[in-house]
């Protein structure tokens, strides 16, 4: 349990009374501690914004990936680099990760581009890197099972999850997530996903989310891959949320019992215990059955509209959580209860992933800008939270209203593909009324066709779309 202040504990070790086991855990878990993070140092290197920072599994080295579609080790005590390679991407980097139990020389990489790739890390320094698979559309994430050094999987706008081990050189397709409010497998729409995690007290199961409103948990032991066919074990949303259209996950964490942390674009943050599931196939909007589930702890007072954000337990044993918001800030809740007992300047603009430190209570963002930044306990006589933490949630929760009033009608919609299809096609003729037709055409190849870059993707197999390069953030 956490204590209430971090010097009573000291006292209690010094003494004796406390092992030195449960000394870390409880002082490192003490809302007196956590108020007292602070910025620690910025990491510079990058040229664009970073998309993903990862701690190795002893904590003393970190990898943050770019949209330079550059890799980079760091020695983040000293806030020195000590190693950067390019991935080998032809697009932003959304995932970095550094396989345990390899020496710190293999990182698994996902990019816009949809590729996943390896880096592989020689002793004279050099690196090799390889692709691995592909999705069609962006790999916002991938999830390395716990306490492996081969497995790992990785999921797609596409809406696919593979499964990768390294000790082979094939990717597998698992599955296809697609709605789960049509009977006929045939009617189901394609569910874009963004976010996969791994449960720690049981490998076997992983969670997915995307663009629509449910998290889905997945047993790979059920997992039929010659069947193809989606059959989650059970699924989690907000009653209140069940049937919306315009919210998507973005982000997911599972805590050290097991709990389910889901962040909603332009919506909260929620904690699922697993009875507050919904089962394999959850209710529509008007069963009568759908009052009697105990609802799930809520998170609020940040903006996640803009970027594909992540969010994260924070403590030993998990007593608070993270976000990164739209406003620029860090939010530090307390799990039980979710007080708000922290807030930081985290970026200049946005905060999209925190990473927490895998022993101790630091951790490392980042965002819109090109900087990693690390964050520790520091001794400051400044309040925990400023004196316009109001205001800030006030301006957060006014835009999450006023972008909910926004209700397109069906012949809005419509109107508005018609515009789309018109431009792409224009575009289209414009291309081929070019004198060197015939060379375009031999180098064009196939399109790459992506989704918006909040990560809420249409279908990726219809209309031709002009792709600008932005800095998109997962």
């Amino acid at each position: 349990m956490a204590t209430q202040d971090g010097f009573v504990e000291i006292c209690r070790r010094e003494l004796g009374i406390s092992p030195p086991r449960c000394f870390t855990r409880r002082f490192s878990a003490s809302e007196a501690v956590v108020k007292k993070i602070n910025l620690y140092g910025r990491l510079n290197g990058h040229k664009g914004c970073v998309n993903t920072v990862e701690f190795n599994s002893s904590g003393d080295l970190l990898v943050s990936g770019s949209d330079d579609r550059q890799i980079m080790f760091w020695d983040w005590s000293t806030q020195t680099r000590t190693l950067s390679y390019p991935s080998g991407h032809s697009d932003n980097i959304f995932q970095a990760k550094i396989m345990p139990f390899s020496d710190d020389r293999k990182v698994v990489t996902s990019s816009g581009d949809g590729q996943i790739r390896l880096g592989q890390v020689s002793e004279d320094g050099r690196v090799d890197t390889k692709k691995l698979g592909r999705h069609q559309g962006r790999v916002f994430k991938l999830a390395v099972e716990p306490g492996s050094s081969h497995i790992f999987y990785s999921c797609g706008e596409d809406g696919y999850i593979q499964h990768f081990d390294l000790r082979s050189n094939i990717a597998t397709r698992l599955f296809r997530c697609t709605s789960l409010t049509e009977t006929s497998q045939q009617l189901r729409n394609i569910v874009s996903l963004n976010a996969i995690v791994i449960d720690p007290r049981n490998p076997h199961y992983f969670a997915v989310g995307g663009d629509n409103e449910f998290a889905r948990v997945y047993d790979i032991r059920k997992c039929n891959m010659s069947s193809n066919l989606d059959k989650p074990v059970n699924t989690f949303c907000p009653r209140h949320l069940i049937e919306a259209n315009n919210v998507h996950i973005t982000g997911l964490a599972y805590s050290c019992t097991s709990e389910l942390l889901v962040s909603y674009n332009d919506e909260h943050i929620y904690l699922f215990r697993k009875n507050m599931g919904w089962g394999p196939m959850p209710p529509s909007a008007l069963c009568e059955d759908i009052q009697e589930l105990e609802e799930p702890q809520v998170y609020q007072g940040h903006r996640n509209a803009q970027t594909v954000k992540g969010v994260s337990f924070f403590g030993p044993g998990d007593e608070y959580v993270l976000s990164g918001s739209d406003c620029g800030h860090i939010f530090v809740w307390r799990k039980k209860g979710a007080k708000l007992i922290r807030l930081m300047i985290g970026d200049r603009r946005i905060v999209n992933h925190l990473e927490p430190h895998p022993h101790m209570p630091f951790f490392a963002t980042c965002g819109i800008e090109s900087s990693v930044k690390m964050w520790t306990p520091l001794a400051t006589d400044g309040p925990p939270l400023p004196t316009n933490v109001e205001k800030v949630m006030e301006s957060n929760k006014r835009g999450r209203e006023d972008q909910a009033r926004v209700i397109l009608t069906p012949d809005v919609i419509m109107h508005v593909l018609r515009l789309q299809r018109r431009q792409a096609m224009a575009y289209v003729e414009r291309r081929y009324d070019r004198a060197d037709i015939e060379s375009s055409d031999e180098e064009m190849g196939e399109p790459s066709v992506l989704g918006p870059s909040d990560g809420n993707a249409s279908s990726l197999e219809e209309d031709p779309v002009v792709t600008i390069r932005e800095c998109n953030i997962s």
